[in-house]
């Protein structure tokens, strides 16, 4: 029997849209857009051909549209894992779950979930200013250990990076999941690719250090360092590894593209970046 999702577990709004993002399923396009700054939204929807809607809750924007026949959704997240474990859940929902009955449907709907978003690279052979897609997604934050992820988590990659960077068990049990392959061959097939590292905050969980001292000032070092079958650490971020981890676990394709705006070992940044993050919106809008 279809076990019937408590409204304490899946709460809605009064007209029965779901909680946080305001959506009601059929405002939501197959193809979503995910990116952390919500003015970026905006940015992104000004290139499609058509807006059917606007709908914003919280630091949730949603814009819906077409972009040369493709329906596409393009939804601000804010930043960090925690925010992405809502966004995705809520998403899913839409997708998968009847809300009027509060039950899951019988037939899966499967999403695709590209985050574009920036990003600071960690190793001194990438330029600011290209592109990365994330073959993986290794996330610090011990976000998904909180689900029962069965086997996708890629533990022998964990275990190899444990293993090298003298994991602190105080810290939490790092976690690996894999980009969907169709998008990453599809959008980001000539871009840099690797294993992108998503921190749980932007300053101390990513190395650096302001007034507040560093209980772990070598971790960074170590983290660079780190390959594994031909897949280096490529860079850092706040959001990539709950968007697989979440995406891979609810049957969706996720993928993230950053554009390297920073690079953490030579010390560079970039601070005009406009004209380059928009070359890489109208690449994934036409990959996607």
């Amino acid at each position: 029997m279809n076990k019937t999702i408590p409204a304490s577990e899946l709460p809605l709004q009064a007209d029965g849209a779901i909680y946080h993002l305001d959506l009601h399923p059929d405002e939501l396009a197959d193809n979503v857009i995910l990116v952390g700054d919500p003015g970026r939204v905006a940015m992104i929807s000004g290139m499609f051909d058509t807006v059917e809607l606007f709908r914003q809750n919280r630091e949730f924007i949603t814009h819906t549209g077409t972009y040369k026949g493709k329906r596409i959704s393009v939804i601000s997240t804010g930043m960090g894992t925690d925010n992405i474990d809502i966004v995705l859940t809520e998403l899913d929902a839409l997708a998968n779950i009847n809300l009027a009955t509060r039950t899951v449907k019988e037939t899966h709907r499967t999403l695709n979930l590209v985050r574009i978003g920036t990003s600071g690279a960690l190793s001194p052979d990438l330029e600011c200013g290209s592109f990365l897609a994330s073959a993986f997604g290794l996330g610090i934050d011990g976000m998904l250990r909180y689900y029962d992820t069965g086997n996708l988590i890629r533990e022998d990659i964990v275990e190899a990076f444990v293993r090298h960077t003298g994991w602190n068990s105080q810290l939490p049990l790092p976690y690996c999941t894999p980009a969907s392959q169709e998008l990453l061959d599809r959008i980001g097939h000539d871009m840099n690719q690797g294993i992108t590292i998503s921190a749980p905050g932007f300053f101390g969980p990513q190395g650096r250090e302001v007034r507040a001292k560093l209980r772990y000032p070598e971790l960074n070092q170590k983290i660079e360092t780190f390959e594994y079958s031909g897949n280096a650490v490529t860079n850092m971020e706040m959001e990539c590894s709950a968007i697989y981890g979440l995406g891979g676990l609810l049957g969706h394709n996720p993928l993230t593209v950053c554009l390297l705006i920073a690079n953490r070992v030579t010390g560079q940044f970039l601070d005009n970046y406009h004209d380059r993050m928009e070359d890489l919106c109208h690449t994934v809008l036409d990959r996607i």
